[in-house]
């Protein structure tokens, strides 16, 4: 274990290493510029990173809370009695049964609801219901919220991380066009002199 990581850590020392712009003769000023180039993204990436993901957790959380709060203003719960026996319908959904409740102004309403699974027949549940008495959702949890905002704040380090890479990559793609030139031009120049000498 200890020869895996001492050969982990001496590979990346290199390829750290190799990103140093030093006065080595044959690194050219692309070979500069294009380790500029990364060690900037890098540190865009260190730095922009844990800003993007705060304020796009932030911004998720807020919105779950202003929605959240919303959904409270709005809806309310009611007592529903089942008029079938709850079960499951698909495996990935919760049990529902079929239920009759009153909605705010006295309207009696029926409609499939959430309920525990196996709830028999005549079991009292309590329902959330919208301003019109139709079924809701439950309002977002704290928990919730959390969920959102740290979904948010992963996606919004991955989007980063997409955009940086995308950006290193064009500027390795022309740093590359270039070295490449510079190369052929060299070659042109050198190249004679060698075919006279054979």
């Amino acid at each position: 274990m200890k020869r895996h990581a001492a050969r982990y850590v001496g590979w990346l020392r290199r390829r750290l290493w190799g990103l140093w712009p030093g006065r080595n003769p044959l690194r050219r000023r692309c070979d500069r510029a294009e380790a500029v180039i990364l060690a900037g993204l890098m540190a865009a990436f260190v730095i922009g990173g844990p800003l993007a993901a705060l304020a796009a957790g932030r911004w998720a959380h807020d919105g779950a809370a202003r929605a959240a709060h919303a959904e409270m203003s709005a809806w309310h719960e009611v007592p529903a009695v089942l008029l079938t026996t709850a079960f499951v319908r698909q495996a990935w959904s919760p049990a529902t049964a079929r239920a009759r409740w009153t909605a705010a102004g006295g309207a009696r309403r029926t409609g499939w609801v959430p309920a525990p699974a196996g709830a028999a027949a005549g079991t009292t549940v309590q329902v959330w219901v919208d301003a019109a008495g139709r079924p809701a959702d439950v309002p977002l949890r704290r928990a919730q919220m959390d969920d959102r905002a740290v979904q948010a704040a992963t996606l919004a380090v991955l989007a980063l991380a997409v955009v940086l890479g995308g950006a290193g990559l064009l500027a390795r793609h022309l740093v590359d066009r270039r070295r490449l030139a510079a190369w052929d031009a060299e070659w042109r120049a050198t190249g004679p002199k060698w075919s006279h000498h054979g």
